[in-house]
């Protein structure tokens, strides 16, 4: 395709979850559904043609280890492109990414900065590791670092402990989020276990990553609040293993993670039931890898949650939460197109046919 090529996409687009048009145009880089007159190019791609997905956790620029060259990085994007995933949320790095936005073949990113974690209670060479005197100064760093979100380790494992408890005092979680809302940024925080939620909600915390600790008594809690939650269940696949390798030396902290696992597309459910906001997220760029927005949905409509409300979380109601367009008249051309429809077996996602990114064929 070159700058002056019109797309056309025929079949059925999906630029809601009832909201289905036999075609769309793409001139100039943006969506269009009115015929534009005169086209000389024309390439015509056929298919069921959804907003391009989101990642909402997802990691570029950093590995188990930590940060990652710039050409890692970039391989990382390229393959939750092919994924088709052109909107992520890079939900905290220590690698500047910002080389991204000027690439016209990678997914777009609003950035999180780098993770804020209490001394020693995080991942080594991940994230800014602070005591609570400090949190605010780093929270209003990573406010003006990022793209209008800040994250937060809301909870992790206490060595003296021997198990999951919260990072942070309540007073410093309040200034914290007050201090990030006055920059203008959202708040979102790692937790797995259920001690730190409450006290984050009510200090008007914006979004909860694995959220995996949910009870009986915090999900209201959430859905009064409209605090969103990204579950990660990719990611909570791999507790058992974890569990696995601290049994020895953290028993209560094992049994824990276990007891998290085996309850986490319950926990899932009855938040969405509830009336909490649910995204999809993978996780990606720690020990997982790229690429796997699709087997997050799945794991999503496992969990009981219905497709089309799985696919929104991808897709429609995502871009919305994020502030982005979907297929909307004037929005720029990321679109997935998939031989199939997507609402009628989720599946599908997995095997995009054409993927299209600011306008262009790119997969």
């Amino acid at each position: 395709m070159t700058d002056h090529t019109v797309l056309h996409v025929r079949g059925r687009v999906l630029a809601g979850p009832e909201d289905v048009r036999d075609e769309l145009w793409v001139v100039g880089g943006r969506v269009t559904y009115e015929r534009p007159a005169g086209a000389r190019e024309v390439t015509t791609v056929t298919g069921w043609a959804l907003p391009g997905l989101v990642d909402a956790h997802c990691h570029v620029g950093l590995d188990a280890h930590g940060p990652v060259p710039v050409e890692t990085a970039e391989r990382q994007a390229l393959a939750d492109r092919e994924a088709g995933t052109l909107l992520i949320r890079d939900a905290g790095s220590p690698s500047d990414t910002r080389w991204i936005d000027d690439r016209e073949d990678l997914p777009r990113i609003i950035r999180a900065g780098r993770h804020i974690a209490r001394t020693r209670r995080y991942i080594r060479n991940y994230a800014h590791e602070v005591e609570p005197a400090d949190l605010v100064a780093y929270v209003a760093r990573e406010a003006r670092r990022g793209d209008g979100w800040v994250k937060l380790v809301g909870d992790w494992i206490d060595r003296e402990a021997g198990d999951l408890t919260a990072c942070w005092p309540r007073d410093a979680v309040e200034a914290a989020i007050a201090e990030a809302h006055r920059w203008g940024a959202r708040v979102t925080a790692h937790c797995f276990a259920e001690d730190s939620l409450r006290d984050l909600v009510e200090a008007g915390i914006d979004c909860v990553e694995h959220a995996t600790g949910l009870t009986e008594e915090t999900i209201p809690l959430f859905a009064e609040r409209g605090v969103a939650i990204v579950p990660t269940l990719v990611n909570i696949a791999t507790f058992p293993r974890l569990a696995d390798g601290g049994a020895a030396k953290f028993p209560r902290w094992s049994a824990h993670m276990r007891r998290l696992h085996a309850r986490r597309y319950d926990t899932v459910r009855a938040a969405y039931d509830a009336g909490v906001p649910v995204f999809v997220g993978t996780d990606a760029g720690g020990s997982l890898a790229h690429g796997l927005v699709a087997a997050e949905v799945a794991e999503l409509v496992r969990a009981g949650i219905p497709p089309v409300a799985a696919l929104s979380a991808t897709t429609w109601g995502a871009r919305a939460w994020l502030g982005r367009p979907g297929l909307t008249e004037g929005a720029p051309a990321d679109l997935v197109v998939y031989e199939g429809d997507p609402r009628a077996d989720v599946r599908t996602l997995a095997a995009p046919r054409r993927i299209v990114l600011r306008g262009r064929i790119v997969g």
